[in-house]
């Protein structure tokens, strides 16, 4: 059986997972700067082969983050037409549940945790 959510439940977690999406890339920022400075310290062919991997794993989740920026979004104005077609009875309907969406948040995160802590690792050792 399929899930329906208000119009505001499904505007509230577009709220939530926007902010985690850019709390998300804001780490990928940070994550950036350490991988500098390991490289700036360390040139030796292993450890640039460690920083090339890292950066496009960086390059990988930030362009992730834009993807699922963009299809919240559409998600959004889809919500906001609807409210604009039918603003009396917007507060009575339902709408079926963004899985997609909560899914790939869901994976996102899981690929990213994985992620920092693979790097954690590499920078715990070459610093």
């Amino acid at each position: 059986m399929e899930t329906k959510k208000t119009i505001y439940q499904l505007h509230e977690e577009h709220k939530i997972w926007l902010n985690i999406l850019l709390f998300y890339k804001d780490e990928l920022s940070i994550m950036q700067n350490r991988i500098s400075e390991i490289a700036k310290k360390n040139t030796s062919k292993e450890v640039l082969s460690f920083v090339e991997h890292f950066q496009n794993q960086l390059i990988v989740q930030k362009e992730q983050i834009d993807i699922m920026n963009h299809d919240i979004k559409d998600h959004e104005s889809f919500l906001e037409a609807a409210e604009k077609k039918n603003t009396t009875a917007i507060d009575h309907q339902k709408f079926p549940d963004h899985l997609i969406h909560r899914d790939s948040v869901e994976k996102f995160e899981k690929i990213f945790n994985d992620l920092r802590k693979e790097l954690i690792t590499f920078l715990l050792k070459w610093m």
